[in-house]
């Protein structure tokens, strides 16, 4: 019935799974979960995740390859016995009773199923404060409703379901070879082929929020993947639209003369306690002209 799919690096998901596998047992459904861990480092978090194999119906697969998001999640897909299967990430948060009965009850309504993500209303660390002003702001729309409107440009794969059949015609690109667009590469796909898709309101709470260096860090290695993808995501990122307006007017050197004389300076903002929203905006636009 259910194959419930964990990726992870570095980080202990024991109660993720523990709680996934309770509502699971309640369901009365057939199920697996398995976590894949992609070339984790840290011993900790291996022996700690190693420890759902306790449980009934979970496998723990120890990858010492880091292949990355877009490779793990395909090899689980792969894996997984069951017709549909539910991705999630491992630094989630399961904090509502009825979580996996809600995807239950959504089984069949379409090939796709998004539950969508929130956040903490509080941060006191100051040294994660870009993440969380960033996730904050976009919480105010990840709403069902709301992400309804653009269905396609919306999906993620922090907490989806999907027909395994269907994500086996897909799969995630192999371009794709690190951090950054595979999840909106993948919403370009689906929407390319007409494949049905459903936001719902089933969220779960994401715990893993990087530091305003990491952040920045991922953020660059993202916009690095979308320069590799020729052209494949220009058009449906902000960034790479944004790039492609000035471009038409031949204005792409004041970006790359922003970066060259300001970017340090912007990047002092963003690492700060109190980093500025609209100043990461420029900055990745102008860190994406530098590539080029």
């Amino acid at each position: 019935m259910l194959s419930i799919l964990i990726p992870t690096h570095d980080y202990t998901c024991y109660q993720l799974v523990a709680d996934l596998h309770r509502q699971a047992e309640q369901l009365g459904i057939p199920f697996e979960i398995l976590v894949a861990e992609d070339g984790s480092r840290s011993q900790v978090s291996i022996i700690a995740n190693h420890k759902i194999t306790e449980l009934s119906h979970c496998r723990h697969i120890v990858s010492k390859e880091n292949v990355g998001p877009a490779h793990i999640r395909n090899q689980l897909a792969r894996e997984a016995a069951y017709d549909w299967i539910l991705f999630i990430d491992s630094d989630a948060k399961v904090e509502h009773e009825n979580f996996l009965s809600t995807y239950h009850q959504s089984i069949g309504k379409a090939d796709v199923v998004v539950g969508g993500l929130y956040h903490q209303q509080e941060n006191h660390d100051p040294r994660r404060s870009l993440r969380f002003r960033y996730e904050k702001e976009a919480d105010l729309h990840r709403s069902a409703a709301e992400r309804s409107q653009n269905p396609y440009d919306k999906f993620t794969t922090f907490n989806f379901m999907m027909r395994r059949s269907t994500f086996l015609c897909i799969l995630f690109d192999k371009d794709c070879h690190a951090y950054g667009y595979e999840d909106a590469l993948f919403g370009v796909e689906l929407k390319k082929r007409g494949i049905s898709i459903q936001h719902i309101d089933n969220p779960l709470l994401h715990m893993g929020l990087d530091t305003n260096e990491r952040f920045i860090e991922k953020s660059e290695q993202a916009l690095r993947i979308l320069r590799q993808l020729n052209g494949k995501m220009e058009h449906h990122s902000r960034v790479g639209k944004a790039y492609l307006k000035f471009q038409r007017f031949r204005a792409t050197w004041l970006l790359q003369c922003t970066y060259t004389a300001f970017g340090s300076a912007m990047r002092r903002n963003l690492l700060s306690a109190h980093p500025s929203l609209f100043l990461f905006s420029i900055y990745k636009l102008c860190y994406y002209a530098h590539l080029k």
